[in-house]
């Protein structure tokens, strides 16, 4: 298969991903950079065409990307796109069925979400400087998503005609464009007031719009933008490394549930269409839970023996 009969398929596929799936940009762009291995690894065995590609050849193709250095994180994304793409052409009539092998494949253990306790998410929340409009349009930023528990993506997007401030409800369009809407509490009520009175008008443009976070010359606030200032604000807040937008979405869930929340509700609010998805924060709370009783229960970590030795000292 030459390049050009290669970006035509790519093309097709994309086309499919945005009418028929309606995925966003991003999420688009990562299904492509995903495939490019595929072609490289054709091109190096000299598979002509893509009927080629059989279960021997992609478990092949597999153990290449994991010579290659890629991690198994990286490999298993990759192979669920391959899984996406291949069902694409076999009901295009490109390939005959699925190849991939339906066992054996790699399984990456889901990792425990970072999340920050309520005083760093306290500290993260002071970093902004109010008495500057950047910093006033910050503060609001960081209240909202934290306090909605919003993807990045969804900050971005949102428009001043999203927000009901009287009832604290913010409309999210969020993956797949589904929406959903949120409640925010009275802090990110208050700062958003504030933002809209004293900072926005200040920022806003003649292209502005009804987009809310505004960037300095009015435009609207990337998501490239909002990472790097909770990056920033992180290290100025003393924080531990690594923290990002969905740091504070990990923190939202977290600290709903150990407020007693119900998961289901919990679920709802972060718009996730499984509860299984949601479930990964119980056992981040369950784990915390287990830390507190360890290191504070007068016999959680003492033996029989500790104890009885203790009991004959008394008698």
């Amino acid at each position: 298969m030459n390049e050009n009969e290669w970006r035509t398929l790519i093309v097709d596929f994309e086309r499919h991903l945005r009418a028929e799936k309606d995925l966003a940009d991003l999420t688009i762009r990562n299904y492509k950079a995903d495939l490019q291995p595929l072609y490289d690894y054709m091109r190096l065995k000299n598979i002509e065409d893509m009927p080629a590609l059989d279960r021997k050849t992609l478990r092949g193709y597999l153990a290449w990307l994991t010579e290659l250095g890629y991690v198994r994180h990286s490999v298993s994304r990759k192979l669920s796109t391959l899984r996406s793409f291949l069902k694409w052409m076999s009901s295009k009539g490109i390939i005959e069925g699925d190849p991939l092998p339906k066992r054996g494949v790699m399984r990456v253990p889901k990792k425990l979400p970072r999340f920050l306790s309520q005083e760093q998410a306290g500290r993260l929340m002071d970093a902004p400087d109010t008495t500057k409009p950047t910093g006033l349009r910050d503060h609001a930023l960081l209240e909202v998503i934290y306090g909605a528990g919003l993807r990045v993506s969804e900050a971005s997007n949102l428009r001043v005609t999203d927000l009901n401030l009287s009832t604290r409800e913010v409309r999210v369009r969020g993956k797949g464009s589904k929406e959903r809407v949120v409640l925010v509490g009275q802090v990110a009520k208050s700062a958003l007031s504030l933002y809209l009175r004293d900072a926005r008008p200040k920022l806003a443009g003649k292209s502005s719009g009804m987009t809310l976070f505004l960037n300095r010359f009015g435009g609207r606030l990337s998501q490239r933008s909002i990472q790097e200032k909770v990056r920033r604000y992180s290290v100025k807040a003393a924080l531990p490394s690594g923290v990002h937008t969905h740091t504070l979405r990990h923190s939202y869930a977290t600290h709903l549930l150990e407020g007693g929340a119900d998961l289901r509700v919990v679920q709802e609010l972060l718009g996730h269409a499984s509860p299984a998805t949601t479930q990964i924060y119980t056992h981040v709370t369950n784990s915390q839970a287990r830390q507190v009783y360890m290191a504070a229960h007068p016999r959680a970590q003492r033996t029989a023996t500790d104890m009885n030795t203790q009991d004959d000292a008394a008698d």
